[in-house]
C-alpha cells in the first residue's frame, strides 16, 4: 500500500471503509461534557445517530433551558454556576438510548476539543455568505451534527472596511447581512465562528484588528500591529452579530495582544471560544493554556504525508499543557475535497494516511475542524469523520492528551497511548515505513498487568483477550487503533 501509485489507491478507496454502518436505533454520541458561563446564551445540539424522526427528552432540565423535542436542540441560559447532570433520552420507532450529559456552568468553555468545519483549506479567502450557508446545510444533511460537529467557522476573507455604530470591521460585499447569516447557522443547531488578527492587515490582505490611525484606516500594506487597537470595537460587533468562536491569527503570537483579546471576550457577555494561530511559541505554552481555549502549535498543514506526519508526531512536548478548556491545536483535518481557494481536489493523503491522521488527532485530543467541501463528501470521508468510538477517544471527558510510549527509528514504528476517563487506554500502532509490518505493544510499556480485551476502534469489534502483549500487521503509512480494557 505504501508504494502503490496514488491513483490506484484512490480507485480502491471504498474498499478502505472500516467504520460499520450506523444502526437505525438511537445512539447518543460524544461530547458528553459542555461548558458555559453563568447567564450567557447556550446552544447545544444533542448528538444522536439513528433514524429520524426521533423524540428527545431531558429529565430535570435546568431552569432557564428549553429543549426542542424533535431536533434535540437545547437553548437558553443558566444563571447559577454549578455542575448539572442531565439524563438525556432519545427514542425512535426502533428503540431508545439514555445517557448522562454534563453541563458545567462556570468560567471554562470548550471542555472537550472543538469539532466543526473551517473554510480556509477548501475556499481560502474566496468565501461568501452563500458558501457558508451551503456548508451549514451540508453539515446537518450529512448527519455530522449527530456526531458532535458543532461549528461552522468563517476564515480570512470576509472583511470589508471599518464602520457601523462600533467602528468595527464590517463585512465585504460577499456577506451582505452578517447577522442574518449567523441567525441562519444558529437555526440549524450549529454555532458559527469568525476570523481576525491584531495586525493592520491579515494574511490574505484584509483589514485587521489594529491600525496606524485613530479612525482605523489602513494607510499602508504592512501586516504589523498598528499603533491603535480596535479589539473592543470588534468584539462588540461580533457579540451583536452572535458569533461563538474566534480564530485570532498572526505571527509571532504575543502575550499582550492575546491578553487584550481574552479580556474583551471574557467580559463581552457572550461565550466565544478563543483560539490563536499561527505557530504559537512553545516557551509561552503555559500562557496560551491560561489565556485561550486552543493554540496552534504549528504552521499551516497541507495534504501531504510529510506535512501531516511531521506535525502530528512532534506534538509530545506540548502534552502537559492540554486540559479541558485548553487544547493544543496541530491544525485542521486535511481529508476529503480540499483546495485552498484554487481548484478543488481530493486530498493527496492515501486512505491509510487519513486513518493515521484521524487516529493521531484523536489521541492528541486535538480540535477536529474539517477543512473540506462538505457538499462533495464521499462515503469514505464520511465514514472517517463519523466513527463514534474513535470520536469518543478525542472527546473523552478527562481531556488528557496522549503521547508516545515506544519508538523504533530503524523500523519506523511509533506507538502512542491515551489514558481515558473510564480507566482504560486508547493505543495507536503507527507504521511510518514504506512496507507493511507487524507491530507489537507489551503490557509493560503501557503499565498494564493481566489479561486485557483489545478492541479495534475503527472496525468497532473486539479482537480477543491477550495475556501480556498485542501484535498486529499494520500497513505502510497506516495505523491499528485499539482500546484496551482489563478482563474483569
Amino acid at each position: 500500500v505504501g508504494k502503490a501509485p496514488y491513483t490506484v489507491q484512490r480507485k480502491r478507496e471504498a474498499d478502505y471503509i472500516r467504520t460499520p454502518k450506523a444502526p437505525v436505533i438511537p445512539l447518543i454520541n460524544a461530547p458528553y461534557r459542555y461548558g458555559a458561563c453563568p447567564g450567557n446564551s447556550i446552544l447545544f445540539t444533542i448528538p444522536v445517530s439513528g433514524e429520524r424522526p426521533m423524540n428527545f427528552t431531558i429529565a430535570d432540565l435546568p431552569s432557564g433551558l428549553s429543549l426542542d423535542s424533535s431536533t434535540g436542540i437545547v437553548t437558553g441560559k443558566i444563571d447559577v454556576a454549578g455542575v448539572y447532570n442531565m439524563k438525556v433520552t432519545a427514542t425512535n420507532v426502533h428503540g431508545t438510548d439514555c445517557r448522562e450529559i454534563i453541563f458545567e456552568i462556570g468560567d471554562k468553555l470548550a471542555l472537550t476539543p472543538p469539532m466543526g468545519w473551517n473554510s480556509w483549506n477548501v475556499f481560502g479567502a474566496d468565501i461568501s455568505d452563500e458558501k457558508i450557508r451551503k456548508m451549514a446545510d451540508a453539515m446537518v444533511d450529512l448527519g455530522l451534527t449527530n456526531y458532535g460537529y458543532a461549528y461552522i467557522n468563517i476564515d480570512d476573507g470576509w472583511q470589508g472596511q471599518r464602520g457601523g455604530k462600533y467602528n468595527a470591521v464590517m463585512p465585504n460585499e460577499k456577506f451582505p447581512d452578517m447577522k442574518a447569516l449567523v441567525d441562519y447557522v444558529h437555526s440549524k443547531g450549529l454555532k458559527i465562528g469568525i476570523y481576525s488578527s491584531p495586525w493592520v492587515q491579515t494574511f490574505a490582505g484584509y483589514v485587521g484588528g489594529s491600525a496606524d490611525t485613530p479612525d482605523g484606516k489602513v494607510i499602508n500594506s504592512s501586516r504589523r500591529v498598528g499603533k491603535y487597537s480596535f479589539t473592543k470595537n470588534d468584539v462588540k460587533q461580533w457579540v451583536e452579530w452572535g458569533f461563538d468562536y474566534l480564530k485570532y491569527d498572526w505571527v509571532t503570537n504575543d502575550i499582550e495582544n492575546t491578553t487584550e483579546m481574552a479580556r474583551q471576550l471574557k467580559k463581552s457577555g457572550r461565550d466565544i471560544v478563543f483560539t490563536i494561530s499561527n505557530a504559537a511559541p512553545f516557551e509561552l505554552a503555559e500562557d496560551w493554556a491560561d489565556l485561550t481555549n486552543a493554540w496552534r502549535t504549528t504552521g499551516d498543514i497541507y495534504d501531504s504525508w510529510c506535512s501531516m506526519a511531521t506535525i502530528g508526531f512532534l506534538q509530545n512536548k506540548w502534552q502537559p499543557y492540554a486540559a479541558p478548556g485548553s487544547w493544543n491545536d496541530p491544525d485542521m483535518l486535511i481529508v476529503g475535497k480540499v483546495g485552498w481557494g484554487d481548484s478543488i481536489r481530493t486530498t493527496r493523503l492515501s486512505p491509510d494516511e487519513q486513518y493515521v491522521h484521524m487516529s493521531l488527532w484523536s489521541i492528541l485530543s486535538a480540535p477536529l475542524l474539517v477543512g473540506c467541501d462538505l457538499s462533495l463528501m464521499d462515503d469514505f470521508t464520511l465514514s472517517l469523520l463519523t466513527n463514534r468510538e474513535v470520536l469518543e477517544i478525542n472527546q473523552d471527558i478527562a481531556g488528557i492528551q496522549g503521547g508516545r510510549v515506544y519508538k523504533d527509528d530503524d523500523k519506523m514504528i511509533d506507538i502512542f497511548s491515551k489514558p481515558l476517563n473510564d480507566g482504560n487506554l486508547a493505543v495507536g500502532l503507527f507504521n511510518l515505513g514504506e512496507e507493511a509490518q507487524h507491530i507489537s505493544v507489551k503490557w509493560d510499556d503501557l503499565h498494564l498487568k493481566g489479561k486485557q480485551i483489545v478492541r479495534d476502534l475503527w472496525k468497532q469489534e473486539d479482537l480477543g483477550i491477550f495475556d501480556s502483549e498485542f501484535s498486529s500487521l499494520v500497513p505502510s503509512h497506516g495505523v491499528v487503533f485499539v482500546k484496551i480494557v482489563p478482563v474483569k
